[in-house]
């Protein structure tokens, strides 16, 4: 048996002020975005701005169902309207910000699995690392610079033709 090690970097930002004009403005986005979250279930309402290359900021929320498996999360929402209307644009950046009424978020929320996996994909397509930026109402902001920082053992095409 062989025992290893996995290590991540990422960086932690005590408030929003300390971020780079860009990335403070994506999260205010993000924010906006989670008002308009349809989560009448849950009541967590998560936001989430996209940067593509051509400047272009593309937002999403979350958008419940009462057959749950039906909703979509809010980084899903904005990837797939980003990738609909600007099929050919490199996605930089994706800012998430998750707020509820039931209780106080300290840490931020990081993306689900199905999410990892679809911003894993669109690295893969663009061939380039998109930064992630998250944060909640009370939290430190948390970046990482890579979908390989919060899924480190993505599945991907090739494992697929490997089949």
């Amino acid at each position: 048996m062989e025992e290893k090690q996995l290590l991540i970097n990422y960086k932690v930002y005590d408030t929003i002020d300390e971020l780079d004009l860009q990335d403070k403005q994506l999260l205010i986005e993000a924010k906006e975005a989670s008002k308009k979250a349809y989560a009448p279930y849950s009541n967590f309402y998560v936001g989430a701005a996209i940067l593509l290359d051509n400047g272009e900021i593309i937002t999403g929320n979350n958008q419940e169902n009462a057959a749950f498996p039906s909703g979509l999360c809010a980084e899903r929402v904005a990837v797939f309207a980003a990738s609909s209307q600007f099929p050919d644009e490199i996605i930089r950046k994706i800012a998430i910000y998750a707020n509820t009424d039931k209780f106080e978020i300290t840490n931020p929320i990081s993306p689900c699995g199905a999410c990892r996996q679809v911003l894993s994909e669109y690295e893969i397509k663009q061939n380039s690392e998109l930064k992630i930026i998250l944060m909640s109402e009370k939290s430190k902001i948390v970046i990482f610079d890579g979908v390989k920082d919060i899924l480190p053992f993505m599945f991907h095409v090739d494992e697929l033709k490997n089949s």
